[in-house]
């Protein structure tokens, strides 16, 4: 061996013995789904944004249990009822050299209602009624209203250059600028290099982020819906760790002295969606026959479907005990949360009665939407409560279908009765109840996911009232209240709520989990020697 040889030979072992991150590392990540585009202005969709948060930063950040941390912004106040202050970081810098200012932060705030498309993403500014940049690292936002959880809306509201975007802000024009990497131009720890949809999204770190240079060099983020997939990928260490590991494997991988398991409760929870319009061609007698009126109009029909679904069954057995029963629209960890509301429990004897003295012994057919590669587990979901339905004579016809078709599709107003996955990912009840049961109204921007014609003036009232009480306790008093209120009329139903997990290679990774469940590659590590 030559003394070259040997002097590279040392190097090569000291640099093998030296901590994880000092080397030069490439982490791979299996996801069920990957963003829809990136334009991070395009949809409020979760596996949108958490793709996303690799790339562009958000003036307020969502911490791994909801609280609200700095970001972009480094502090928040209100100045009076309507209009909040954000100071903003000094030296940041954008992707391409230039720097952040107050202007990124107005086009941004401005920008999303041109170019938002399914699942809009306006519910993160519907309260701002003006930007007013005072100087480069001050903004003000000037709100429709007293708006006291406007910085947790602000934890969605992703900052892209008015620069690199500023040809890029129609419908027409946002998704090609970004997906092709020309607009995709952010401040946050990694750069965009490539998206391939549905295959995988690559990343590289950025050396020059204002919170301090990343350990993984690259990061690429694999989709693979497929739950046996996913497995198997992560046991042949093709990737280093799986988001959602399936429930039937859990138990599994937690018994391979090769692979890590880590577990938490989730912010989303599975609902059931009910139609309020008149007109439901679509729900017919169980002959197919044309019915008089819409059956999920009336409240005994409602409480027929509420207490035929065996919730503590969907937890323990669909979910293979990866679930809880839900009582309501948010999670347990979530500010307005009703402790006081109990999970409703199964009584066929009564859900057949109910359903005969609202003239329909013999039951209905309602189609049943519901995705098959959104959260985990809900397919089994979906099949079971059809089944569970059966039991009373209501024909729930199962049809799971692809996240990316389901989403439009119930934006179009096309569904009946359909099942969702959904998470407070502002940390704040107003955030649900105001999208998805208040009246749908353009002029306010409320009620921007009820596609199905429910309106209760009684539960608008605290939804709007609680938007805007600035006292803490009283506005959790209005959204307990207005919880009771959804509980009562069940214009959607609640029905679990989720555990999540991942799954990881041992000794390779180690993740802190979030609530939210987003897998980013800023909360994994190597774990300590």
């Amino acid at each position: 061996m030559t003394r070259l040889t040997l002097r590279a030979t040392l190097l090569a072992c000291a640099l093998g013995a030296l901590p994880g991150p000092l080397l030069a590392q490439t982490l791979t990540v299996g996801v069920r789904a990957g963003p829809l585009s990136i334009d991070p202005h395009f949809t409020a969709s979760a596996v949108s944004a958490e793709a996303l948060k690799h790339v562009f930063d958000t003036l307020v950040v969502s911490g791994n249990n909801l609280e609200l941390l700095p970001g972009l912004a480094e502090s928040w106040s209100a100045i009076d009822s309507t209009t909040w202050e954000f100071r903003l970081r000094r030296g940041v810098k954008f992707h391409d050299g230039s720097d952040f200012t107050a202007e990124d932060v107005k086009f941004s705030i401005e920008r999303i209602p041109n170019v938002t498309g399914p699942n809009p993403a306006t519910i993160y500014v519907r309260r701002v009624k003006e930007v007013q940049i005072i100087d480069p690292h001050t903004i003000r936002i000037v709100t429709n209203g007293p708006a006291p959880t406007l910085p947790n809306d602000f934890v969605r509201l992703f900052v892209v250059s008015h620069v690199a975007a500023r040809d890029f802000s129609t419908r027409e024009t946002a998704n090609e600028g970004f997906n092709s990497g020309k607009a995709a131009v952010g401040t946050g720890p990694y750069r965009f290099i490539s998206w391939t949809p549905k295959e995988q999204m690559v990343v590289e770190r950025n050396d020059g982020y204002w919170g301090g240079a990343e350990p993984w060099e690259r990061v690429i983020r694999k989709e693979l819906p497929n739950d046996t997939t996913r497995v198997a990928q992560l046991k042949a260490g093709q990737v280093d760790i799986i988001a959602r590991a399936p429930a039937a494997d859990v138990p599994t991988l937690e018994r391979d002295p090769k692979i890590q398991v880590v577990r938490t409760d989730s912010a989303y929870m599975f609902y059931l969606e009910l139609d309020f319009r008149e007109q439901t061609p679509r729900i017919t007698a169980r002959n197919g026959a044309p019915l008089a009126a819409n059956p999920l109009r009336d409240p005994r029909v409602r409480e027929a479907i509420d207490i035929a679904i065996d919730r503590e069954a969907l937890a323990e057995v669909a979910m293979e005990g990866m679930g809880k029963p839900a009582t309501q629209l948010v999670t347990p960890n979530i500010f307005g949360y009703n402790t006081r509301l109990p999970v409703t429990k199964p009584d066929l004897p009564r859900a057949r009665a109910l359903l005969a003295e609202a003239g329909y012994a013999s039951g209905f057919r309602v189609p049943f939407n519901f995705t098959n590669d959104g959260l985990p587990g809900d397919r089994a979901i979906g099949t079971s409560i059809s089944q569970m339905l059966s039991a009373i004579g209501i024909d729930a016809q199962a049809n799971a279908q692809p996240g990316a078709v389901w989403a439009p599709a119930r934006t179009r107003g096309e569904f009946n009765f359909a099942m969702g996955g959904w998470g407070t990912l502002t940390g704040e009840a107003n955030y649900t109840l105001s999208s998805l049961v208040h009246t749908n109204d353009p002029a306010s921007r409320l009620g921007a996911f009820n596609f199905r014609g429910y309106s209760n003036p009684e539960l608008d009232r605290l939804i709007e009232a609680a938007g805007v009480e600035m006292d803490e306790t009283k506005r959790r008093s209005l959204l307990e209240e207005a919880a009771a209120v959804v509980a009562k009329d069940r214009p959607s139903l609640p029905v679990t709520g989720i555990v999540t997990a991942w799954a990881m290679q041992k000794g390779r990774v180690i993740i802190t989990p979030r609530a939210d469940e987003d897998t980013l590659a800023m909360n994994i590590r190597r774990p300590a020697r």
